[in-house]
């Protein structure tokens, strides 16, 4: 019996704003050539959004339908701050947003939730962990259908989340931890000291024994513009960083992965003639990534089609 080979998912973050909403944002990944995507609800920097009944999602269905795209994954802004020990207020907030992001998500047809796990903002890791499960338990029941994808962090400032060990501390600590999972960021893990690069099999070995790697859920294929261990987290085009092409592809490809989201959180190509201006490089990426040859003149290339 001939094996039937498994399509890579791969896709890209897209927008979703103005009157076509979610609707826009499928447009957005088929003109990508992406057959999954992730989106975020509204302006990550704030909490403002748009009702249910507005986002457009009955026709952003149909149209993933037509084009065979069977999921897709919400990222909640980076405004919740779990961790917070210091203000009650940004605390409660946090749960209540993050109580109406999961509803949201889940009423636009989505399983996931990438969530960062927070800053403890000088409390220190053992509080912050503390604070984090306390607002996850403060939203998660049995009956959740959606699930809360921790993001792996790459360690600046007090972020929590920057190894494998704090997100087993999270995972001990939540009643409903079924309804955890992973999203594995590649620029994160490097700036956080992982060797993603030369020994990713090892990495996931770590991985596997901590939390299990059918915890991770999305992976976010980002390259990096600092050198592994910098803790720095600051995105680059895919292959165009300190991370490289081939590495990326060997993740992007892993047999153990085949069926796991790879979204692309990778930065515009900016117009050099105006700095106002910058373009969206995933259709060249994705395609890039597919035809499996690295273009090292993507970047031009964007720029002289814009042109």
């Amino acid at each position: 019996m001939e094996k039937k080979e498994i399509m890579l998912k791969l896709g890209c973050h897209v927008g979703m704003s103005g009157k076509e909403m979610m609707l826009g944002s499928v447009k957005d990944a088929v003109r990508f050539g992406a057959n999954t995507f992730m989106l975020y609800t509204g302006a990550p920097q704030n909490t403002k959004r748009k009702e249910i009944a507005e986002l457009r999602i009955e026709e952003a269905q149909e149209m993933m339908k037509e084009y065979g795209m069977d999921e897709f994954v919400v990222h909640a802004p980076y405004i919740i701050n779990l961790a917070n020990t210091v203000k009650p207020e940004t605390f409660e907030i946090a749960v209540e947003f993050l109580e109406l992001e999961l509803a949201r998500t889940e009423a636009m047809g989505s399983n996931t939730l990438i969530l960062h796990p927070g800053s403890h903002v000088g409390a220190g890791v053992e509080a912050g962990v503390e604070q984090i499960a306390k607002g996850i338990n403060a939203v998660l029941t049995k009956d959740t259908k959606v699930h809360i994808a921790l993001e792996t962090m790459a360690g600046k400032g007090s972020e929590i989340g920057r190894n494998f060990e704090e997100l087993a501390m999270i995972y001990d600590k939540v009643v409903h931890n079924d309804k955890l999972r992973v999203c594995f960021d590649t620029c994160h893990t490097s700036d956080a000291g992982y060797d993603i690069i030369h020994d990713f099999d090892g990495v996931i070995e770590q991985f596997d024994r901590l939390l299990g790697k059918n915890q991770i859920a999305v992976f976010h294929m980002n390259d990096s513009k600092n050198v592994p261990g910098a803790g720095k987290d600051r995105h680059e085009n895919f292959g165009f960083g300190q991370i490289g092409f081939d590495a990326l592809m060997y993740i992007m490809n892993h047999k153990d992965f085949m069926k796991v989201p790879k979204i692309l959180e990778t930065p515009y190509v900016k117009d050099p003639d105006d700095a106002k201006k910058s373009y969206a490089p995933y259709k060249y990426e994705i395609a890039m990534i597919r035809s499996g040859i690295f273009n090292p003149d993507m970047q031009k290339d964007i720029l002289a089609e814009i042109k």
